[in-house]
């Protein structure tokens, strides 16, 4: 209950205080890109259910000769490489926060079509909701490999609290000041999670 009301109570003051900066970079992303303004894909949330996770737009709709999206460092444009360095482009998730889809902190959502690719242990990062951020974005976000994110996840959710979270996101507002870890090496974002179903367990 404190969690929950810790998430309604910052992230609608976050979206009063930050309405002008929501909207001008609502305006640039338009500006630079076109519409839509917000990228919205379905999410595994709670218990692997899906959600509608919103994003301001960071990449350009570009496809190859046969109709096929082109790499993200060929798609992400130099509006939507500063949106996502600021982290800028996760202010929308705000709302998704209210809505009750997701939390401030918490395993960061990835893609639905890896939920078949989890081992056991790896699928436990769906026994709470999805956060903004969590315990492996303050500890090297997308420069960690997967097998270290999941870890770093389940620690998150074999070591969940009040206190932990308050933590874990002093170190997002420092994190986000640094802008470092925003890609994995040799990437533009975050490299494709092909399914090293390892049952590793915490050091």
């Amino acid at each position: 209950m404190m969690k929950r009301l810790l998430d309604i109570a910052i992230s609608a003051t976050a979206l009063v205080a930050l309405s002008p900066v929501i909207a001008a970079t609502a305006v640039a992303v338009r500006w630079t890109m076109g519409g839509p303004v917000v990228f919205r894909q379905q999410r595994p949330g709670l218990n692997g259910e899906a959600f509608e996770m919103m994003k301001f737009r960071s990449m350009r709709d570009a496809v190859d000769a046969d109709g096929n999206p082109l790499a993200d460092a060929e798609r992400l444009t130099r509006t939507g490489d500063f949106i996502r360095k600021t982290s800028l482009d996760e202010l929308p998730g705000l709302i998704n926060v209210l809505r009750g889809d997701m939390s401030l902190v918490g395993p960061r959502p990835l893609l639905m079509e890896y939920l078949p690719l989890y081992s056991t242990r790896q699928m436990r990062r769906h026994d709470v909701k999805p956060g903004i951020t969590g315990w492996a974005q303050v500890n090297g976000r997308n420069a960690l490999s997967w097998d270290e994110k999941f870890e770093l996840d389940l620690h998150y959710v074999e070591h969940r609290s009040l206190s932990f979270d308050l933590r874990i996101l002093w170190m997002t507002l420092r994190k986000v000041l640094v802008r470092d870890g925003i890609s994995a090496a040799g990437e533009a974002t975050m490299s494709k999670f092909t399914g090293q179903k390892t049952e590793t367990t915490n050091a």
